[in-house]
């Protein structure tokens, strides 16, 4: 990367992306990613190729629920969150990417239909960096009226340094966006319950959209209970893995806006029932995205085809994530790049669904073995 960035966990100075290709005795190949950077992704690849891959090879592609339950029964003894899921996610993805070509016909229409053809768009940035608060406070105010100019729809900051500096950057970035121009933050579980209400109420004053991961992923009742003492949306779930767990996140009644992570809870096979369960406790969904144009491409796929909720002549929709910093895995990884600033900048904010069958995308092979990582 060209410079050390940061969030309330860790600085890195590295990006990784873990891309699974499955290829058929057809010949036709799908692609999909796992979630998880770094050393993370090595972990996932060896559960990917070691442990997954003897599972399945042989059984019929289109087969993918089948395929799905058959690894999650034979590693739910292993653990039913984290990294087996994650791995498993790549897997699937790359199934949905091979039904959609046989079919022709892009993922969004395989479940169900296009709601929209494109879909707002909002732009994080705001990372942190090893400068004093005044500087970075300072930062904060540039950037985000950058962002803004770029044309995304919203933007969202990190925070991290401890509550009175985050206060700090959080009005910083309102100072930068102006007083009309939603904006989020997230604080990458960073609080204690009484330090996320200090920030939160600073956060209402000042009119944030939502406050995203305040607290610990395993604190529902934290959760709750700053859903009930704020104004502000609570926004959480990137953490969170299959239905199972969705289940319990949901029923604690501790989110305003639910985040799925599809390219980590169980892939789109798991992402779907974990959208029909967000919608029966009538939560409004807005996808984490993270990693590269794979990543970005499923995304686009499952927001084009969520149903709105509640409908209505001018519905609630959900919108894209998008990471404002260098990303040569997403921006430089296709055949045909997605190109998603230059849409936003033309199209108010927007983007747009890709027609092709299956993701929609194909990657630049040349690209895959430049930027291999072979540890």
């Amino acid at each position: 990367m060209p410079e050390e960035l940061g969030y309330s966990q860790q600085y890195y100075t590295q990006r990784t992306a873990h891309l699974v290709e499955v290829i058929t005795d057809e010949g036709v190949t799908g692609w999909g990613e796992c979630f998880g950077p770094g050393n993370v992704a090595l972990a996932n690849k060896g559960i990917v190729e070691k442990v997954i891959q003897p599972m399945v090879l042989g059984m019929n592609p289109m087969d993918r629920d089948v395929i799905w339950h058959k690894v999650y029964n034979l590693l739910r003894d292993h653990g039913q969150k984290g990294m087996s899921m994650q791995s498993l996610s790549g897997v699937d993805i790359a199934l949905w990417d091979i039904v959609g070509k046989v079919m022709g016909q892009p993922i969004s229409n395989l479940i169900g239909g296009r709601f929209r053809e494109n879909v707002p768009s909002y732009g994080y940035g705001m990372m942190l960096r090893r400068e004093a608060p005044d500087d970075l406070a300072a930062r904060f105010v540039d950037e985000a009226a950058e962002i803004r100019a770029m044309g995304f729809a919203a933007t969202k900051m990190k925070l991290g340094h401890g509550p009175k500096v985050d206060v700090q950057l959080a009005q910083a970035v309102r100072k930068g966006v102006g007083e009309d121009f939603p904006f989020m933050a997230d604080a990458n579980h960073a609080y204690t319950t009484s330090d996320a209400f200090y920030v939160g109420r600073a956060l209402d004053e000042l009119e944030a959209y939502w406050f995203e991961e305040p607290i610990a992923p395993e604190d529902l009742d934290g959760y709750a209970e700053l859903r009930k003492g704020l104004k502000t949306n609570i926004a959480g779930g990137e953490a969170e893995f299959n239905r199972w767990g969705w289940r319990s996140l949901l029923e604690s009644r501790g989110l305003d806006i639910a985040q799925p992570e599809v390219c980590a809870l169980g892939g789109i096979s798991e992402y779907l029932r974990v959208l029909a369960l967000c919608h029966a406790h009538f939560t409004p969904v807005i996808n984490h995205v993270w990693g590269s144009a794979i990543a970005v491409a499923t995304n686009l796929q499952l927001l084009a085809a969520m149903p709105p909720m509640p409908g209505g002549l001018h519905p609630w929709e959900p919108m894209l994530e998008f990471d404002t910093t260098e990303n040569k895995f997403r921006d430089n990884l296709l055949e045909q790049p997605l190109n998603i600033q230059k849409q936003v900048k033309a199209s108010g904010g927007r983007v747009s669904i890709p027609t092709g069958p299956g993701l929609g995308v194909a990657p630049d092979r040349d690209f895959i073995a430049h930027y291999k990582w072979d540890a």
